[in-house]
């Protein structure tokens, strides 16, 4: 049996907290390991703690959400974030997308559909609204890259492939039978020659142009 996914819960309201742990802690593949009510507590936790996905509040007293992801990126932390918004906040998602948050769920989500986007993202994958993919989309770097898709050599093409099924450096390497610094470099020359900022645009310019698997 495969080990469950451990979470953190970053929110200020502690209600929001309890409700969630409630929730998460009747699913068996899923455990709790721990709780934080601010960004800064967040970040301690979550080195503390090393949990797979943290389900990450956006505005908090002192580090909001997008800052102490951020910094957990800076830390070179592996967890998965998955920002949990308002609708009336949804300016707030692109900045926390471009900081490194693998998806996004408002705070009225289903319980189930919770549980799945946990899943989802656990799993490598990013999570994304169309109406946010379409913003990400907009930005004048995404543009930047059309057309540039000729530049990319069959190899760059299919790890470009991978990155947009949510694959990590490591798992591209096991699939391609290539080390991990070969890949490393193979994402730092898609990045350059598309001219984009990172992973998640490279994931979305896959997907708008028909590279991904």
């Amino acid at each position: 049996m495969a080990e469950p996914i451990k979470v953190l819960l970053v929110d200020d309201h502690q209600v929001v907290r309890r409700g969630l742990r409630t929730f998460l802690e009747v699913q068996e593949d899923i455990v709790v390991v721990g709780e934080a009510a601010d960004g800064a507590e967040g970040v301690a936790r979550a080195e503390e703690l090393r949990p797979d996905v943290v389900l990450m509040d956006v505005k908090m007293p002192g580090m909001d959400g997008i800052d102490a992801l951020r910094r957990l990126r800076e830390l070179d932390n592996p967890a998965r974030v998955l920002i949990v918004t308002s609708f009336t906040e949804q300016r707030t998602v692109v900045p926390a997308l471009r900081a490194g948050a693998a998806g996004y769920v408002y705070k009225d989500v289903d319980p189930d559909a919770l549980a799945g986007a946990i899943r989802s993202v656990h799993a490598g994958h990013i999570l994304l609204q169309p109406e946010v993919a379409g913003a990400l989309l907009s930005q004048e770097e995404v543009n930047s890259g059309q057309g540039r898709g000729s530049s990319l050599t069959e190899r760059e093409r299919e790890v470009l492939g991978l990155i947009a099924d949510g694959r990590s450096n490591r798992e591209i390497a096991r699939a391609l039978v290539l080390s991990e610094k070969t890949v490393k470099t193979h994402v730092s020359n898609i990045l350059m020659k598309l001219d984009l900022a990172d992973r998640t645009q490279a994931a979305l310019w896959a997907v708008r142009h028909g590279v991904a698997g």
